[in-house]
């Protein structure tokens, strides 16, 4: 293998962690600022790129940095060295919600394309990219979702989505057409491209966007129930500084009590 070897736990239901186990001198790379905890041996380091031997190089680090800010991302990542002897760990947690999902890699062709928000860690040797689109509608349109990672290397990848989360896999020609946040991530067999909603009532009044992303088999996708983005809304509507008013959920009175109660 090319990319570090390294085991895990994921611990938790809904505000799930991921401890990954490393032998001396293994290493995992992250997004800065998901680190929860590590035993003392393991060497944290703030590097550009993504720390695969694909960015060797300063011309390399650059591009390989310049492609993370493309995709929504900060221009560096973090190294976590483990530089004791026998074994440590350290922890990485969810950023909201949802799910941890491990990817081997090695399963599914060495390379895997996932939202821009999806990717949590991963042994270091495998590179995080931006995945460019054949069809320019995909990349102008295709909305939140569509400025797409790509993962590729032979190691163990993370990622993190929102609620619940559905693995299907598609036949050869087998169509699956899904919302355009709730695409987590799909195998490189996948195609996958945009299409207005049918119908000027759907597009105007039916609430689930422009646009909706249709995929064609073979190959497996992941699909979220809670988007990041929907999940936002939500909270953003609801909040009073924002004009929203609270439900006063289980109260007969609703926002007659809270104004008798001086909120």
């Amino acid at each position: 293998m090319n990319s570090h070897e390294i085991d895990y736990k994921i611990f938790g239901d809904d505000l799930q962690c991921v401890e990954i186990e490393l032998d001396p001198q293994e290493t995992v790379i992250a997004e800065a600022g998901s680190m929860m905890m590590m035993d003392a041996n393991i060497e944290m380091n703030t590097i550009f790129g993504d720390g695969s031997r694909n960015d060797q190089g300063l011309m390399n680090k650059l591009f390989s940095a310049g492609k993370r800010v493309l995709t929504g991302e900060s221009l560096f990542m973090t190294t976590y060295t483990h530089r004791g002897i026998d074994k440590a760990h350290v922890t990485f947690s969810a950023p909201y919600p949802g799910k941890i999902i491990p990817m081997d890699l090695s399963k599914y062709g060495g390379r895997l394309i996932c939202q821009k928000d999806a990717f949590l860690c991963a042994a270091k040797g495998v590179s995080v990219g931006i995945a460019f689109q054949k069809r320019l509608g995909v990349g102008f349109f295709g909305g939140e979702g569509f400025i797409m990672q790509k993962l590729e290397g032979d190691g163990m990848s993370f990622l993190h989505a929102g609620g619940t989360i559905i693995k299907k896999t598609l036949a050869a020609g087998e169509v699956l057409e899904v919302d355009t946040g709730c695409l987590v991530a799909i195998t490189s067999t996948i195609d996958y491209n945009i299409r207005l909603q049918r119908g000027i009532k759907n597009t105007l009044f039916g609430g689930e966007g422009l646009f909706i992303v249709r995929l064609t088999g073979p190959g497996d996708v992941w699909i979220q129930s809670m988007p990041l983005s929907r999940l936002a809304d939500r909270i953003y509507a609801h909040s009073p500084r924002q004009g929203g008013s609270r439900k006063g959920e289980g109260s007969i009175l609703g926002g007659l009590g809270d104004l008798l109660d001086g909120r």
